[in-house]
């Protein structure tokens, strides 16, 4: 209950990144509101832990339930690739299948299948050229229109959805986005991500954490990836966290960090970030925008940010609002949500960007992994 409500909160606040500058009073006013929700949240959060209990020991014994067989997993001919986390959000998954497919596409025929969080279609959807953000929901909508001659799937019912490729498609691999708690496909590569920020190690289940499935899952994984790192994480801070995180034999732990482009798009063309001044207004509905927050502050800009929940699609009253002003900066996630309804929007668009040569070594395992079935 408490994660719904944070899901469904708006924030609006102002963020000047030079400390020289001094904010307004409306500004403390919006702080003090955004720490009573934090505070509120965290309480509820607290209150709920018998919730959280309950909900571990379901977790579990459905974990169990498929280990020793009871419940099937269903395996298929096609090379199914898992990338998911244990967590709700914030990862950074969709990035990562993007990394996933431009490393790959030139050696392998890929489809992506996704569920379509938040879409308003039902069953088995094939993107074409015809489909809209409504139709696959943001994030697949999101990765199609970056690579147009990709496949990509949005199945609620992942076993449906394989199958569905298999007899239209036949794709050379089939990348699972957010799937690794769907146990009734068994894929043949895990790839686990956990934030930084947030380990899955220091999390607990919901809705006292952002847990949603057991800490001792991370061992199906072949590959864990510690994203949203700072750029600067030394060697020394990345090898004291693989220890943390304890890796089996089989498991290898690699790190990344977030990569924001400095030339920002929108129908209009392209803009540096130079071109947004203190009359910008910052548009951001996903699950962790901090990040994005850090480097527009390095960056110096001023703007007023307006936070919606992770996934959120507009009001009308929503979109007119956003229609007053003057130039908006949002993430090419909300972007599929408001181009075409909200005018001067532009998108900043993130890359996952690994340290030293850990990006080239993910291509390679997964190039292992397909010899295999060759």
């Amino acid at each position: 209950m408490a994660n719904r409500m944070m899901g469904r909160q708006f924030i609006h606040y102002r963020t000047v990144a030079s400390k020289t500058l001094e904010r307004p009073s409306k500004e403390n006013g919006a702080i003090s509101s955004k720490i009573y929700i934090f505070v509120a949240v965290q309480f509820l959060r607290n209150i709920a832990l018998p919730i959280s209990w309950g909900y571990g020991l379901i977790v579990r014994i459905r974990n169990y339930a498929f280990d020793k067989q009871w419940f099937r997993s269903k395996t298929f001919k096609t090379p199914i690739i898992c990338v998911g986390n244990l967590s709700v959000g914030g990862t950074g998954k969709t990035p990562m299948i993007e990394f996933l497919v431009q490393g790959l596409q030139d050696a392998y025929r890929i489809a992506v299948l996704s569920r379509g969080y938040k879409r308003k279609s039902k069953g088995f959807v094939l993107a074409t050229k015809e489909s809209t953000v409504l139709d696959l929901g943001d994030e697949p909508y999101q990765i199609y229109r970056k690579f147009p001659e990709l496949t990509v799937a949005v199945d609620a019912d992942r076993q449906n959805g394989i199958a569905n490729l298999e007899s239209s498609v036949t794709p050379d691999m089939i990348l699972l986005d957010d799937a690794y708690q769907h146990r009734k496909v068994k894929a043949g590569l895990y790839i686990l991500l956990t934030a930084y920020e947030k380990l899955y190690i220091d999390d607990q289940y919901l809705p006292t954490g952002d847990l949603r499935d057991s800490r001792r899952e991370a061992r199906r994984a072949h590959l864990i990836i510690v994203t949203k790192c700072p750029p600067d994480l030394s060697s020394e801070d990345r090898e004291r966290l693989r220890k943390r995180l304890k890796p089996q034999a089989h498991q290898q732990v690699l790190f990344s960090y977030l990569d924001y482009d400095d030339q920002l798009i929108g129908a209009q063309g392209k803009e540096p970030l130079s071109f947004f001044d203190d009359e910008t207004t910052l548009v951001t509905g996903i699950a962790n925008p901090k990040p994005l927050l850090r480097y527009l502050k390095e960056k110096g800009l001023t703007y007023e940010h307006l936070a919606f929940g992770d996934h959120h699609f507009f009001t009308e009253k929503e979109l007119q609002k956003l229609n007053e002003k003057e130039k908006i900066i949002t993430t090419e996630k909300d972007y599929v949500r408001l181009a075409g309804k909200v005018k001067n929007v532009y998108y900043i668009s993130v890359r996952h960007r690994f340290f030293e040569e850990e990006g080239a070594m993910l291509i390679t395992e997964v190039h292992r992994f397909m010899k295999r079935y060759s």
